[in-house]
């Protein structure tokens, strides 16, 4: 285990809580933890247990994993996980909520698609669950604006597929 970076993970903390436009009182109360506590963490004078990070994850709406990595809990990885992509949407102060979720679904179902893990997208709450539109999977569907005739090709008068 790597050793904590506590002055690092202060400034990050930080950082997010203004991203966020919450004041440190908003965030303690938001994370259950006192106001100098978290004042402590900001400052580096404190380490912060898994489960406080985990808290102060949850308040900012910002993945535990990318804290646990701040405080040097967990390696960096290379993003198997889509971690810093989750982290660049959830930390963006352009995007409003709704904003964050409708593109981390987009992202994790594209994952999904391409046969990767979506363990962070259902730790964080996405239904990644349901069933796709139809005419989603690229066929062309004549109820969303196509021909119906797929790539088969057209059909003639007699009802049998011509080569196109």
């Amino acid at each position: 285990m790597a050793s904590l970076n506590v002055g690092n993970l202060g400034e990050f903390l930080r950082e997010q809580r203004r991203n966020a436009q919450l004041s440190l009182r908003q965030l303690a109360d938001a994370a259950g933890v006192s106001n100098p506590y978290l004042s402590q963490i900001e400052r580096g004078l404190r380490k912060p247990s898994a489960e406080i990070l985990q808290q102060l994850a949850k308040a900012l709406r910002i993945s535990a994993e990318t804290l646990y990595v701040q405080a040097g809990i967990l390696d960096e990885r290379r993003d198997p996980d889509g971690l810093e992509v989750h982290s660049a949407i959830l930390t963006d102060p352009a995007l409003n909520e709704k904003q964050k979720q409708v593109l981390l679904q987009i992202y994790e179902s594209f994952r999904k698609e391409n046969g990767y893990s979506s363990d962070l997208a259902r730790a964080e709450g996405l239904d990644l669950d349901r069933p796709a539109p139809e005419g989603e999977n690229g066929g062309d569907d004549e109820r969303h604006g196509g021909t119906g005739k797929g790539k088969e090709g057209t059909r003639g008068a007699d009802g049998e597929p011509h080569a196109t």
